[in-house]
């Protein structure tokens, strides 16, 4: 039952990734469509990030009312509705409409499913459960072109994906007996939410929410911001630089993969700190005059490093904090992350835009250092409470 619970989660993750991609994807065919400029799939983009940080920051309560398998599946079938009305929209607005059930359901599921692991599994698996997100990701791109490329439209790719996440919500409704016993998810649901208030004075919790947020928007400003960066500054052309900017998502799945195996011999520090230096090689090899090759390899550097800070700070939030708050301390993290990624990469496309991108490594560098200083303060501000702590 234990692993057949854990094949039920690894499919949870595939389906968190498959539609966080699929509106990059669409939108050159869906703008034009509608009689909108470009621009306006930030208008989108920022709805749906702004739901996800609604009910994150609701995770906790729901969690402790409902319990984890029930708040997932509601939540994979809010997303597969969402996805529905998407493909089914021929304006602008009902798009925007149909985005904030988008978010919501995102935002829950993101929150309870990475604390039920965090509780309940290694962190071999939370890195390995996040990869299976990275697969996710680059499948909604994937089923978008092979519909596009088959002489289909934009809708009818929504419509897969929307279909995929319905499969998966009736699995999990299927599966909910095997998310724990009666006895022992009442157990873990006792106490009361916590309120935001209570949450901030918790020792160590606004540096991991910087650390966070750093972590995010570098992750974020890396993806969004590589092909213009190789294209404009690098002077590749652009069908080249659009192939080569993944090489930063292509470092990340696979670090991640390799993360699973390392966790046997490190603790999430350990894997935390491996991770920021990795990171920090990987930009100096941008900034350095390596050429074109030194730039690429930087690219996928930084994606490698990447990989374990994620899922290796969400792994040791119970640890660090108490099984008790973990819950809403990763419901205020996962918040953090989608501010971090709805306004940081505009920022620097505004410097991109009223500077150069060529700041590109720097402006990713800052973040690294931001985010190592608040992670190194988490690590003192919590030492009292590890286990095995002596003054």
């Amino acid at each position: 039952m234990v692993h057949l619970l854990l094949a039920v989660i690894y499919l949870s993750f595939i389906s968190l990734g498959l539609p966080d991609s699929l509106l990059g994807a669409a939108w050159p065919s869906m703008y034009g469509e509608f009689g909108v400029p470009v621009s306006y799939a930030g208008g989108i983009s920022m709805i749906i990030a702004a739901g996800t940080v609604v009910s994150s920051l609701q995770s906790d309560r729901l969690t402790r009312r409902f319990g984890a398998g029930k708040v997932t599946a509601v939540s994979v079938a809010m997303t597969a509705l969402a996805l529905l009305g998407f493909s089914v929209s021929r304006s602008f607005w009902p798009l925007c409409l149909w985005a904030i059930p988008y978010g919501l359901g995102a935002g829950s599921v993101d929150a309870a499913l990475n604390n039920y692991v965090a509780l309940h599994y290694s962190s071999r698996h939370m890195s390995w459960l996040h990869c299976m997100w990275g697969l996710g990701a680059s499948l909604g791109p994937y089923i978008i072109g092979c519909v596009l490329s088959g002489g289909g439209t934009w809708n009818r790719g929504y419509r897969c994906v929307s279909l995929m996440q319905m499969g998966l919500a009736l699995i999990l409704f299927l599966s909910l007996p095997l998310w724990r016993a009666p006895a022992a998810e009442a157990e873990e649901r006792q106490g009361r939410p916590l309120t935001l208030g209570e949450i901030f004075r918790i020792p160590g919790v606004k540096a991991v929410m910087l650390a966070f947020f750093c972590y995010c928007a570098l992750e974020q400003t890396a993806m969004l911001w590589s092909g213009s960066y190789l294209a404009l500054h690098k002077g590749l052309p652009a069908e080249d630089a659009a192939g080569y900017a993944g090489l930063f998502c292509a470092g990340i799945m696979a670090g991640r993969g390799l993360s699973g195996f390392l966790a046997a011999k490190l603790n999430d520090t350990q894997m935390i700190r491996l991770g920021q230096a990795v990171t920090a090689l990987g930009i100096a090899a941008m900034l350095l005059p390596l050429g074109n090759v030194g730039v690429l390899a930087g690219l996928a550097l930084t994606g490698l490093g990447c990989a374990p800070v994620y899922p290796c700070v969400i792994h040791s939030t119970p640890e660090r904090f108490g099984a008790d708050r973990s819950q809403a301390i990763i419901g205020v993290q996962m918040a953090c992350a989608y501010v971090g990624t709805c306004f940081m990469p505009p920022l620097f496309g505004l410097m991109a835009a009223h500077i150069h991108v060529s700041l590109l490594p720097v402006f990713l560098l800052l973040l690294l250092l931001v985010m190592t200083a608040a992670h190194e303060a988490l690590l003192h501000r919590t030492k009292k409470e590890e286990p095995g702590y002596r003054p």
